[in-house]
């Protein structure tokens, strides 16, 4: 698929699969880093996860015992023993091309740093309501078609490492407010008007509209192990910064940047506006000059 096919997609349905964006050596080691992740986790090892049965954070990780988990948080933080692998990928070359594609304007020295999680088999089947990830359920057609409107400061992906068929998204409604019907169903309904599943297959990747109309299902049975990150535009300011550090990324403030970074270490800040602006790993971008 083009580059403008890709975008020509996001802009049209809300979301765009992109195939095989993994190669097999990729989806293997990615899957052993994934499996010890998960398993520290629900050892209490990691303290950063989503517990369950809530759906958004802040998640305590003293309720892991009990609920059980369904992801993994801060998968770069530098403590995680295999943060580097999956460093490696999120600042891969042809996921950064494919973001760069879906932002004609951007450049690589305009991406900031966002979120980089692990979506993973819930120790009980598990459901998430219809939602917009920025938008509250409360809000009226107004204010939906208010915020809708605001332009994109970031590109939010699904990366699959086992076939995964749990984001249901109903096309197109990212450009619209919500029918009168869709206000009115219920936080789990099924057989909404226009609804999909996206079928994913190892190493395919979903780039979608968090202003979707969107939920998750989660089977307790089905082997799930989903990276879910996100990458900023300059620009985004107050709205990113508040989608970002409600994911406990404000522990990693003040920290530096160690590794492979060609040469280029950063402290990780935020500035006093309020921007989110983790310039980290910036040897890696000069691979797409």
């Amino acid at each position: 698929m083009s580059k403008s096919e890709l975008l020509e997609s996001l802009e049209r349905d809300g979301f765009v699969l992109v195939p095989n964006l993994l190669t097999q050596e990729q989806i293997t080691e990615l899957r052993e880093a994934a499996k010890e992740t998960v398993e520290l986790a629900r050892s209490g090892g990691w303290p950063f996860v989503r517990t369950l049965p809530k759906q958004f954070p802040p998640w305590n990780p003293a309720d892991v015992p009990t609920h059980g988990i369904w992801g993994v948080q801060s998968l770069m933080h530098p403590q995680l023993p295999h943060s580097r692998t999956f460093i490696r990928t999120y600042f891969s070359p042809p996921l950064l091309r494919t973001i760069l594609s879906l932002f004609p304007s951007a450049t690589p020295s305009s991406l900031v740093l966002e979120l980089f999680n692990l979506l993973t088999r819930p120790d009980h089947t598990f459901q998430l309501r219809w939602h917009r990830d920025d938008i509250p359920s409360s809000a009226t057609p107004s204010e939906e078609l208010s915020r809708l409107a605001h332009p994109a400061f970031h590109a939010q992906w699904n990366m699959a490492l086992y076939e995964d068929s749990s984001l249901v998204v109903v096309p197109g409604s990212h450009r619209r407010a919500r029918t009168e019907k869709e206000r009115e169903m219920g936080e789990y309904e099924t057989g909404v008007e226009g609804e999909m599943r996206v079928q994913m297959k190892p190493g395919d990747v979903v780039f979608y509209d968090n202003n979707i109309l969107h939920r998750g299902v989660y089977d307790e049975g089905t082997e799930r192990m989903t990276l879910h990150g996100s990458v900023g535009l300059e620009g985004g300011g107050g709205v990113r910064a508040r989608n970002v550090l409600q994911h406990g990324l404000k522990d990693l403030l003040g920290r530096r940047a160690e590794g492979d970074s060609g040469g280029d270490e950063r402290e990780i800040t935020e500035d006093g506006g309020g921007e989110w602006r983790c310039w980290v790993f910036v040897g890696w971008l000069r691979e797409l000059k």
